[in-house]
Order: C-alpha cells, then sequence, then structure tokens
C-alpha cells in the first residue's frame, strides 16, 4: 500500500464561516494565567483541530489579536470562539450555571488518572488547564468536581501546557468520533 500525503483540496477543510456554524463537541477549555502567549495559540489549534465549543480566557493570559498567539493558532483564533473572565473563578461559575462539569487538569491528591475519567459522550465538560510553572491554582482546584491528571511513566512529572492539552483534549474527543474501517 502506497501512502501519498493528502493535497489541500483533499483535506476538506472548514472556512471560518464553517467551523462557526459546526456543531460542537461539548467540551471548553479553561486558560488560567498562560505565560506564553505561543501556548495560548496552540491550544486554539487544537480547538479548531477537534471542533471544541469555546475557551474561557482567565486572568492574565494574553487574548486575541496577539502576535505570538497568531503564529502558532495559524488562524484558528479567528474560528474558535473564546471569551476572557477577569479570573477562573467566575468562569467556573458561568459553567457550571451551563450545565457543564468541571475538572482541573492537575497532579492532586484523589486525581482521577485520564484514562479512567469515566463520562458519557453527550455530557458537557470544561477542563481547566493552569500556569506553566505553578499549575492551576488551589482555589480554583476547590470550585472543581475533581482533577484530571495524566499518567507519566519517566523522570519528568509535567508537560508542556499545549502537549497537556493535546492528550487531553484527543482523549475527551476521541469518543466523539464515527468508527471508521478505512485504512485497515
Amino acid at each position: 500500500m502506497q501512502h501519498e500525503k493528502l493535497s489541500m483540496e483533499e483535506l476538506n477543510r472548514k472556512t471560518v464561516e464553517e467551523f462557526k456554524q459546526s456543531e460542537k463537541i461539548p467540551v471548553i477549555v479553561v486558560l488560567e494565567n498562560i505565560r506564553s502567549a505561543y501556548n495560548v495559540g496552540s491550544v486554539f489549534r487544537t480547538a479548531d483541530a477537534f471542533l471544541l465549543e469555546a475557551i474561557y480566557i482567565c486572568g492574565y493570559t494574553c487574548v486575541p489579536p496577539h502576535k505570538e498567539i497568531k503564529k502558532t493558532a495559524l488562524g484558528a483564533e479567528e474560528s474558535v470562539t473564546w471569551k476572557h473572565f477577569e479570573n477562573a473563578g467566575l468562569a467556573i461559575e458561568e459553567l457550571q450555571a451551563l450545565g457543564y462539569t468541571v475538572f482541573a487538569v492537575e497532579q492532586a491528591q484523589h486525581s482521577i488518572k485520564l484514562n479512567d475519567l469515566a463520562y458519557n459522550t453527550g455530557d458537557k465538560i470544561a477542563v481547566i488547564f493552569g500556569n506553566e510553572v505553578s499549575g492551576v491554582e488551589q482555589s480554583t482546584i476547590r470550585q472543581c468536581k475533581g482533577c484530571i491528571e495524566i499518567p507519566q511513566l519517566g523522570m519528568k512529572h509535567s508537560l508542556n501546557i499545549a502537549t497537556a492539552a493535546g492528550v487531553v483534549l484527543w482523549e475527551l474527543v476521541r469518543t466523539h468520533l464515527p468508527l471508521s474501517t478505512e485504512g485497515v
């Protein structure tokens, strides 16, 4: 079997307008005090790739338009719905009022391993990613249903926020995908 890269036409990418009108996967990403605009842009790109509901930006996390967000988001900052909150507590209050179950992505006592997280495909879930050095604020964690932890096996026990977001969001999204036998 020969594997050839797909052309841009074969990728059948959505326009910004088509993306905005598409039915979204009921997952909202919350970014709390992220220092790097490049990380923010990467999360926008991942949210676009997985057709997520929105990104909630909290605290001093920078917001679009921003040149460093633009550099890594590659236009996803135009397609993904986002909203800024003064702090994560206000974002959590809104999410809970909208029926979202909110989890912090953090290593904590009694955290749930990502691969053990039980949820139904239609559940509305929000996940909070925290600062690159200090993580999710303890006061924020207290407002969440719990913490999700990515199992890690090596010497380092932390991942870059953009990488962690990719891992967690893929796990939440993959059950929404239609089963495919193509390429088997």
